[in-house]
């Protein structure tokens, strides 16, 4: 377990995957997009990129229509690249994580091949 969970890698219960939490990366979308809501001039636009995002999904999107919607709302809140420093202790500390993950979810593939396929296997 991390010491840090809101920034942290950890292994699913199942070994088979891990997580990343980056829990910053969220309250800093949250708070870039309000702050542009609250801009009156710009409350329509966010509004109006934020209900076609809805449309989309609450209905079947086609290819592409949900991350242009995404990057429609991005566009109208003026939002940041998703992204957080991270300082040299924190660095370490996360690789000495994810190492921890790697090492289960990678123990029947260690060296990270893809086996290629053969002829007569691989069919839908």
């Amino acid at each position: 377990m991390s010491t840090h969970p809101q920034l942290s890698f950890e292994l699913r219960s199942d070994w088979l995957a891990g997580y990343l939490r980056a829990d910053q990366i969220r309250t800093d979308t949250l708070v870039q997009l309000v702050a542009k809501w609250a801009e009156p001039d710009a409350r329509d636009e966010v509004l109006d990129a934020l209900d076609a995002l809805a449309a989309i999904v609450q209905g079947t999107a086609r290819e592409g229509e949900l991350d242009a919607a995404v990057e429609a709302v991005e566009d109208a809140a003026s939002m940041d690249t998703a992204r957080i420093t991270v300082d040299a202790f924190t660095v370490r500390r996360l690789a000495g994580e994810l190492a921890d993950v790697q090492e289960k979810v990678c123990r029947f593939n260690p060296t990270g091949k893809v086996p290629a396929p053969r002829e007569g296997r691989w069919t839908a």
